[in-house]
Order: structure tokens, then C-alpha cells, then sequence
């Protein structure tokens, strides 16, 4: 009998309905190839759920998540929501989803695609060759910390208050997924702190350290906050693994996105210790260009490469979705957002046409 796999799709809200399809249908025709049979199921989360339940993650939707096996989500948020109280945010949904499902560690890659090295807005020979994974803690620090909000003081001035806190576990756990990862990549792993200003960072430091000894073929640096964001622009090679707390992981990763020339062609992997996964491209919902046919779904057609991966092991038919994307990119298909001179300029649509049409030969 085959394998079977229950999936939660989050359209979300933007550009969100329009690429999620692309990816099922990617999932579909490779579920058929290798043998194995995916059922999907849909929930509401963002914008779209502050609409229709005034809540932007209900617990019907968490429920469907933490019920599956894994969870593709696509994007969330949107001008029409950006001023409504924080506890209503379409964002607020996103971190309740993480950490509902317990979903620690944020996995990141940025990679340089041959195809679209030009795409960059840095020098040819500085990003080429670039493969880079951050690997940012995704349940704690500054986001999660309390005491947190915008209080009144005795003098009747507003003060805002966050708090960056981590405890010995929450560290240990991440940097455990990080060493790991840095073991089956390159043997090199950047923990990225503020360590010399903040104590919580020195608190980081201390238990990364520590657990160093437990992977010596792994070549552990360290580098300030803001001394990473500097290195990596002006040499991102020197990088393989790169382990972060909540809101440097949060800069950071887009920094090294951006390296690609392109965020919308970069996936992510959300992972607790057990339980579904959530995997979503890391651009935004972009609502000015949503329902125009001008998305770039693919993206999101790796996010779900990424979900085959780790979270059903079903490595051969990820490897079938990522060629197919590289095929589709040798074949001169570009959506606006990585266009290029000499290329074939297309619409969401058609880049799926183009995509299944290589998954099937």
C-alpha cells in the first residue's frame, strides 16, 4: 500500500493563493512518480482569517496543523491589516503558529543559483560559489520575552519594554540542530552574538562554546551582530553554517537572501523536535502585485522540495521538484522578480506550465 501523507496548506493572504497551487500540483505529479499519495487539507491564517474569525490563527486552523504531517504555508499579511491593534496582526498569527507547534529552529538557505547569478546586485565574483545556511531560533528571545508592551511611567511618558531573554536549554536545543547541520554541509559553524554588549548574548556564547567539544569535526567561530551583517556583503564564501538567536536570525537571514538576487526564489524550513514542520518561502505576501498573474511561485514550489525532505523523507522526489526548477531557470523562463536581459518574461501561470511540463518529461 502507499505511503500517505496528510498535508495542511495555509494560503494566507497577497500573493499566497495564487503560488500555493502551483506547489500541490508539483507535490501531486511526484507523489505519482515515486509512489506515495498526499491528501491536502486548508486553514485559515493572516489577513484572510482576521476576516472571516477576527482571529489571525483559530484554533480550528492549529488543530488542523498539529493533526497533519506536515504544513506548507505561503504568506501573510498585507496593507489592510497593518494598522490594526498588535493582538489582531496577521504576524501575531505567524508566531502563534511557531509556537504552537513548537517550532524552534528556522533553517534558511541561501544559495547561489548559476542561473541567476546576475541577478545580484553584488559583483559576480563575490557571490558565486555562495551556499549559506542560517540556522535562527525561532520561539524565544527578544519576540517572545517578557515583560513586554508600551507602559506609562510616573511622569506620564510612554515607555516601550521588550525583553531578550534565553535559558540553557533553549540555546542548547538550537545550537544541537545547528552543529548538526553544519556537520552534513561543510564542517563550519558561525554562532552570531552581541556578546560583548548584551548578556544574554554572553549567556549564548558560553553554552555554544560548551557544546563544541561534542562535535569536533565541526569548526565552530563567533562573530558579533554587527560584524556578520558586514562580512556577509563583503565575503559571504567564508560562511557555510550560520547559528543565530530570534531577532539577529530574523536580520541576518534576509541579508543573506538578498545575496541570491532575489528572496522570492528562496524556501524555509520551520522544525520543533517532533511533530509537523512549517514550510514557506521567505518573501512576503507582495499585495501589490496580488491576483496580476506576476508572482513567482517557485519559491514556494522549493519550500514544498524542502517539506519532502525533512519532514516526509522522501528525498528522491525532492531532488525531482529541484531539478525541475533548475530546467524551467536553464530554459530562460523569469518571472518580473528575477528578469534578466535575453530572457522569457512570464506570469505565475505559465512558470507552472513550465514547471510541470519538466516534472513530466
Amino acid at each position: 500500500m502507499a505511503q500517505q501523507y496528510r498535508i495542511t496548506l495555509l494560503p494566507g493572504d497577497g500573493i499566497g493563493p495564487e503560488i500555493i497551487p502551483v506547489a500541490v500540483d508539483a507535490l501531486t505529479v511526484v507523489g505519482n512518480q515515486f509512489g506515495f499519495k498526499l491528501t491536502f487539507q486548508e486553514g485559515l491564517v493572516g489577513g484572510a482569517a482576521i476576516d472571516a474569525t477576527g482571529n489571525p490563527l483559530p484554533e480550528e486552523t492549529l488543530e488542523l496543523c498539529r493533526n497533519s504531517d506536515s504544513v506548507l504555508l505561503a504568506a501573510i499579511g498585507g496593507y489592510k491589516w497593518d494598522n490594526l491593534p498588535r493582538h489582531q496582526r496577521p504576524e501575531t498569527g505567524l508566531l502563534g503558529l511557531r509556537a504552537g507547534l513548537g517550532l524552534f529552529a528556522n533553517l534558511r538557505p541561501a544559495t547561489i543559483l548559476p542561473q541567476l547569478i546576475d541577478a545580484s546586485t553584488l559583483k559576480r565574483e563575490i557571490v558565486e560559489g555562495v551556499d549559506i545556511m542560517v540556522v535562527r531560533e525561532l520561539t524565544g528571545g527578544v519576540y517572545f520575552g517578557q515583560p513586554k508592551g508600551v507602559f506609562e511611567t510616573e511622569t506620564g511618558e510612554k515607555r516601550g519594554v521588550n525583553t531578550m531573554a534565553y535559558t540553557d536549554s533553549e540555546i542548547d536545543r538550537i545550537g544541537k540542530v545547528a552543529f548538526e547541520t553544519a556537520q552534513k554541509r561543510g564542517g563550519k559553524l558561525c554562532s552570531v552574538d552581541k556578546a560583548n554588549v548584551l548578556e544574554v548574548s554572553q549567556l549564548w556564547r558560553d553554552r555554544i562554546t560548551a557544546m563544541s567539544s561534542q562535535y569536533p569535526d565541526v569548526e565552530l567561530s563567533h562573530l558579533y551582530v554587527d560584524n556578520a551583517a558586514m562580512q556577509l556583503v563583503r565575503a559571504p564564501k567564508q560562511f557555510d553554517t550560520i547559528v543565530t538567536g530570534n531577532l539577529f536570525g530574523d536580520i541576518l537571514s534576509d541579508a543573506a537572501a538578498m545575496l541570491t538576487g532575489s528572496i522570492g526564489m528562496l524556501p524555509s524550513a520551520s522544525l520543533g523536535a517532533d511533530g509537523p514542520g512549517v514550510y514557506e518561502p521567505v518573501h512576503g505576501s507582495a499585495p501589490d502585485i496580488a491576483g496580476q498573474d506576476k508572482a513567482n511561485p517557485l519559491a514556494q514550489v522549493l519550500s514544498a522540495a524542502m517539506m519532502l525532505r525533512y519532514d516526509l523523507d522522501q528525498a528522491q522526489a525532492a531532488d525531482r521538484i529541484e531539478k525541475a526548477v533548475m530546467t524551467v531557470l536553464d530554459r530562460g523562463y523569469r518571472t518580473g522578480d528575477i528578469m534578466s536581459e535575453g530572457m522569457k518574461l512570464v506570469g505565475c501561470q505559465e512558470m507552472s506550465d513550465a514547471l510541470m511540463a519538466a516534472l513530466e518529461e
